[in-house]
């Protein structure tokens, strides 16, 4: 059994977040529906809050596949190229994800200023409780963007190409 160290919390934090939120939303909805049929009476905010922490679980899951490079991507035409064109796309790809997500950020915090004084129908707390996932996210994607900025600088200087996530990981574990 694989030890948990808090290396292993911090290496994995945005999915244990994303997965305790999403077990918090799958727990109020069965709970709410449990309730509706055995007492003839729903938990009135269960709704509510279910939704918010799903939308919690939804941005950072989205950023914990950013971390991963599991999102989708479309590269067979890049496969195709000289290797020295490939490491510049990727570089450049890598420098406009970082842009886009930092943009994405600050387009986040100004929607929590603006959802700050907005007061949610049943809880009656700020709206923004259930926002601020959006920028926190972006902002985790903004960081783990420049990792993967100098992460591929690195590897073309070391290996002479950019490496694929699982390329990487291979190389890590056997360097150590």
């Amino acid at each position: 059994m694989k030890k948990i160290t808090i290396k292993t919390i911090l290496n994995n934090f945005e999915e244990i977040v994303a997965s305790l939120l999403f077990c918090a939303t799958l727990a109020l909805v069965v709970l709410n529906v449990i309730t509706r049929y055995v007492f003839k009476s729903g938990i009135p905010w269960s709704e509510e809050f279910s939704t918010g922490c799903f939308v919690w679980t939804a941005f950072i899951g989205a950023a914990a596949c950013y971390k991963r490079r599991q999102h989708l991507g479309v590269d067979m035409v890049v496969k195709r190229l000289p290797q020295k064109v490939q490491n510049v796309i990727n570089i450049v790809v890598d420098i406009l994800l970082a842009i886009l997500c930092i943009y994405l950020f600050y387009i986040g915090c100004l929607y929590i200023m603006v959802s700050y004084t907005k007061p949610t129908a049943l809880l009656g707390i700020s709206s923004a409780v259930f926002s601020i996932s959006l920028p926190l996210a972006f902002l985790d994607m903004s960081v783990w963007s420049v990792v993967f900025i100098f992460r591929d600088l690195k590897c073309i200087k070391k290996y002479g190409r950019t490496l694929t996530q699982e390329e990487y990981i291979a190389m890590k574990e056997a360097e150590v």
